[in-house]
């Protein structure tokens, strides 16, 4: 049985046959107000080898933009001049597709060639003789051990250690700050292995799913996942090979970006969420999740300094506080900043003006 207890602009929602007596998930909005109910679900250990994607059923009050579903647009923009790219291979644009197809830009007159799992819409993409360093946190990312083991252990590490809730959970949140925006299309940004793509694609309710990643090992193990679950929709998935600092997508032209365990491994997270406001339609909504280190860890009178030395040798962020995070979304072009937090996890909405 659920309870909860309000004080100020925070609510705190916690099940006590779920989560324990010491867990609470407390929901806190940046504005006077908030509304907003969390149904508390049945939370399930999974730590085979790796996590099932069976969705939750949508709630029943959920209105899908009916009229949206099914479309099969092609959202993708050439990463270097964001002009819509021509597509020339099979007759629908998919995960299957890529093999062999083309993406073509009028524009720069570059050609992105699909690989066997996905494109390659980096601006360097398709260049042997040319390359950049690359942070290390992003570098870890693309190792095949890495991505290997990413649903086999490191993201249940992530879940019992900093408080994440797991991912039926997780992804029910989510589904709730997206009611808005139901029956567009969705980017996950920094998607790994598509833990949560998959979980979009096969809840029925977004147009177009695109899994982004810049790690191509990433990208692979979301493909053999794929290959072998039952009946998934492949019709409306891409797996797309990105850099989060240029996305490749025309202003204006994606319903909603989710971000899940990422913003802290972005080199730069605001010229990241500048690039998802640039993206985002006016009204589209960006769900990301990340962890804090606040309250004791603020006292720690070197975690500022060592914050930065942590950014410059391994490019991955520490935030310490909501505010730095409201800020950041603020600054970038966002507003109705909402938060929910357990530990140190804590998921953040974000949304373009209308």
């Amino acid at each position: 049985m659920a309870g909860a207890f309000c004080g100020g602009n925070s609510v705190s929602v916690f099940g006590a046959s779920q989560l324990g007596s010491s867990r609470q998930f407390v929901l806190r909005s940046g504005e006077t107000s908030f509304e907003r109910r969390v149904l508390a679900p049945k939370l399930r250990a999974s730590y085979s080898a790796y996590v099932e994607t069976r969705p939750p059923p949508p709630p029943l009050e959920s209105t899908v933009r009916q009229e949206k579903l099914g479309g099969n647009q092609n959202a993708l923009a050439c990463p270097i001049c964001f002009e819509p790219l021509r597509f020339t291979g099979d007759p629908v644009l998919s995960v299957n597709s890529a093999s062999g197809s083309t993406l073509q830009c009028g524009t720069c007159k570059k050609a992105y060639v699909g690989n066997e799992t996905h494109f390659d819409l980096t601006t360097t993409g398709g260049t042997k003789e040319y390359g950049e360093p690359v942070p290390f946190a992003s570098e870890l990312f693309r190792t095949p051990l890495v991505s290997y083991l990413y649903e086999r252990g490191w993201r249940q590490y992530f879940e019992s250690l900093l408080g994440s809730p797991g991912p039926e959970k997780e992804f029910e949140l989510i589904m709730g700050f997206l009611k808005p925006v139901l029956g567009g299309n969705i980017v996950d940004a920094s998607c790994g292995s598509g833990l949560f793509s998959r979980l979009f694609a096969k809840s029925g309710l977004f147009s177009r799913v695109i899994a982004l990643d810049y790690s191509e090992n990433m990208l692979k193990q979301c493909y053999e996942f794929i290959q072998q679950e039952e009946n998934f929709p492949e019709e409306n998935f891409l797996l797309v090979r990105a850099d989060i600092s240029r996305l490749p997508f025309a202003s204006s032209s994606i319903d909603a970006v989710h971000a899940g365990a990422a913003l802290h491994c972005w080199p730069s997270p605001s010229t990241a969420i500048a690039e998802i406001s640039r993206v985002l339609r006016p009204g589209g909504v960006l769900v990301a999740t990340t962890l804090l280190l606040d309250g004791p860890f603020a006292l720690f009178p070197l975690l500022r300094p060592l914050s930065q030395i942590s950014t410059q040798l391994s490019g991955s962020h520490i935030f310490r506080s909501e505010g730095e995070l409201e800020g950041l979304c603020r600054t970038c072009g966002l507003i109705g900043v909402k938060f929910v937090r357990n530990k140190r996890f804590v998921m953040i909405s974000a949304s373009k003006p209308s």
